[in-house]
């Protein structure tokens, strides 16, 4: 059985439509993968505790062939990340190794998150939490630099996004890591059209 990791962004959730989209393609079309979807909490800190302790559920059940703790290498760890869930995916595989497919992911959120000081709802969830200066610097520690064309990613833009700069991530990533579409927007419209590609992409 392989295992894929589904990460929302920022106010979604697993309700989502694009969350819905991959988990819809994966039940017909694989049935040798297993998706995992957490919910994700508001705060940064706390969602990368969610996503730590699912991988070691799934990796201490010896998919990988070993004791898993927070500081191993794990090659075949694979995620599928949306906006934030995309700069989340990131840190996890330059922490443990593995390949991610981002789809117009946060690359320097803690520069956008001021903008969103404040009480909020998750409109899915219904969780209210609040953003300050301490989810900045949550932020901050969870960044990590990348290889430019690093084989580990398959970076999925489109040019009208709305909510994130599509260069920021090409210039990140590198341009061989990334498929840049004209038009769309932050949801990534088409995605069914790449959802073969993507799961070919992290699959032997």
């Amino acid at each position: 059985m392989e295992h894929i990791i589904y990460l929302h962004g920022f106010l979604s959730s697993p309700k989502s439509a694009k969350a819905q989209l991959v988990k819809d393609y994966v039940l017909k079309n694989h049935s040798n993968i297993k998706l995992h979807t957490p919910t994700l909490p508001g705060s940064p800190l706390e969602a990368t505790e969610v996503i730590e302790q699912l991988i070691s559920s799934i990796f201490d059940s010896g998919v990988n062939h070993g004791t898993h703790n927070k500081d191993t290498p794990i090659s075949n760890l694979r995620f599928i990340g949306s906006s934030m869930g995309g700069f989340l995916a990131t840190y996890f595989i330059e922490k443990h190794g593995g390949k991610a497919v981002l789809i117009n992911p946060a690359v320097e959120p803690f520069k956008l998150l001021k903008d969103y000081f404040g009480e909020h709802s998750n409109p899915y969830t219904g969780e209210v939490f609040t953003i300050d200066e301490s989810n900045v610097k949550q932020l901050l520690n969870l960044y990590r630099q990348t290889k430019k064309n690093d084989a580990s990613y398959l970076v999925y833009l489109q040019k009208g996004d709305e909510t994130l700069d599509y260069q920021l991530a090409e210039d990140k990533y590198g341009s061989d890591c990334c498929i840049v579409e004209d038009g769309g927007d932050h949801s990534f419209v088409g995605l069914e059209n790449h959802l073969a590609d993507i799961i070919r992409f992290l699959t032997p």
